[in-house]
């Protein structure tokens, strides 16, 4: 909040004052904290210096509109410490590590041995990895299974939302066009899901125009008919008018109906 500097000229005692916003002040002396002072408020301003008749007076301002006045006694003595700069004395202890076992021995007489093949086997993995990452990306691309498009035709961002314990869910899709200029026309939201379990309101849902940089929402309501405890994933598909493949895929885990669990 404020600092300010300690001079104390009889005894030879310099130190920076800092006010925190937690209300202490913490005095250093050179990098090392000599001693913390605690206030009713946060201090906003503070002055050391002389104050009538009393030559070390520390006065300060709250952020409150207080203000509070300490003064130094004069028999006030300041004790050196001995504070050694560097690492802590605490580095010095030793630690209790336990003894190295026969299997850490031998584990690492085979990683000695066999460096080469282990590092060459561990780039082998790693690049697996990498393709598998790229194969499932490119899957999820080419399926629109993924919230966001990819397109730059139809740039969009769908989100979903279920609300409720059941038996009955709301369901709120938000949907976005992501496009700085173009709008998107001829939209419709769709679902699949097992009809035995649940049954929709509306099943299919026609978007209007939506803007660039807005976000519309679109409330359907799910029946859940099971009373055994289960429940099932919904797909979410945003479909085009005079396309076969969907352009957005949000899968949904409902929940389960609390209300029959409890009857």
């Amino acid at each position: 909040m404020t600092m300010e500097m300690m001079d104390h000229h009889q005894h030879g005692f310099r130190a920076v004052m800092v006010a925190l916003s937690n209300s202490e002040v913490h005095i250093y002396n050179e990098k090392y904290l000599c001693d913390v002072i605690k206030v009713p408020d946060v201090v906003s301003g503070m002055k050391f210096g002389r104050f009538g008749r009393e030559d070390s007076t520390l006065i300060m301002t709250t952020c409150s509109g207080g203000l509070i006045v300490k003064i130094l006694k004069r028999t006030a003595t300041f004790e050196k410490r001995d504070i050694a700069a560097g690492p802590p004395a605490s580095q010095n202890i030793k630690l209790s590590i336990p003894k190295k076992t026969k299997l850490f021995v031998d584990q690492t007489l085979r990683e000695r041995e066999n460096a080469v093949s282990m590092h060459r086997q561990f780039q082998h993995d790693l690049y697996r990895l990498r393709l598998e990452t790229a194969r499932h990306y490119v899957r999820v691309l080419q399926k629109s299974l993924s919230p966001i498009t990819s397109s730059p035709a139809e740039p969009l961002k769908l989100s979903a939302q279920v609300q409720g314990i059941g038996p009955t869910f709301k369901l709120t899709i938000n949907l976005q066009n992501t496009s700085l200029t173009a709008p998107s026309m001829n939209l419709f939201i769709s679902f699949q899901y097992d009809d035995s379990l649940y049954t929709f309101h509306k099943t299919l849902m026609q978007v209007p125009m939506l803007v660039p940089g807005l976000s519309y929402a679109f409330e359907t309501f799910i029946e859940c008919l099971s009373d055994k405890g289960i429940a099932d994933l919904i797909k979410v598909f945003v479909l085009k008018r005079n396309t076969s493949a969907p352009i957005l895929t949000a899968f949904i885990n409902m929940p389960v109906s609390e209300t029959l669990l409890v009857g």
